[in-house]
């Protein structure tokens, strides 16, 4: 794959799932340092779950690439 995205940075906001998902695993499949962001709420926004950004930045590091997780919700 092509390595287009090679020493960039790339934050995904809602990157735990569904298209956010994709694109933090494409980001890192292109040669970016992956931040993903998921506070891991569910469909109606309800409660937290920290192993959802988690998951996606360990996946990405076990195909080679370099990601780290924040799931931190800060309330107003």
């Amino acid at each position: 794959m092509s390595k287009l995205l090679q020493g960039k940075v790339v934050l995904v906001t809602g990157g735990g799932r569904g298209v956010g998902r994709d694109i933090a695993l494409q980001a890192g499949q292109s040669g970016a340092k992956v931040m993903v962001s998921d506070v891991g709420t569910s469909i109606t926004g309800d409660g937290t779950d920290t192993t959802v950004a988690a998951e996606v930045a360990e996946e990405i590091r076990a195909a080679g690439g370099e990601a780290s997780s924040c799931s931190a919700r800060e309330r107003m």
